[in-house]
């Protein structure tokens, strides 16, 4: 049982591992002077509303306070994927050989025929040994 549970959460911890080695995501940050106004790490973040923005009537844009910055974390974009070619010949020829010996090491067992699996006795309705009164000494 304790094997079991230890196996389980071994794999699930690897499976972890791995989901996270691969995430990538990325965080934007909105500040506005110094100050941090919004963080986002799946969606956009919500801007002042104080940017400039060149009218039609005005020619002079004012120079703007806000800036935004983004801040990518990659993760593995390669998994390793190592083949049987990629072992030594000796390598090769050692596994080869550990694997059929250990395939060739078990034999399967032959199969037992049972005549009786499906007979049912009779159901007793009376002790017949009782009645005949016969008993064993």
């Amino acid at each position: 049982m304790f094997k079991v549970i230890l196996h389980k959460s071994i794999s699930a911890s690897m499976a972890l591992i791995v989901l996270c080695s691969t995430l990538s995501f990325t965080i934007e940050k909105h500040f506005c002077g110094d100050f941090l106004i919004d963080s986002a790490v799946f969606s956009e973040v919500k801007r002042c509303g104080d940017e400039s923005e060149l009218d039609s009537t005005k020619t002079i844009a004012k120079k703007p306070c806000c800036k935004d910055t983004v801040d990518v974390i990659e993760g593995q974009d390669e998994l390793l994927y190592p083949s049987f070619n990629d072992l030594d010949l000796q390598d090769q020829l050692a596994l080869t050989v550990y694997t059929y010996s250990y395939i060739n090491l078990f034999e399967s067992l032959p199969q037992h025929t049972i005549p009786h699996k499906n007979y049912r006795p009779p159901k007793l309705v009376f002790d017949i040994q009782s009645l005949d009164e016969v008993y064993l000494i």
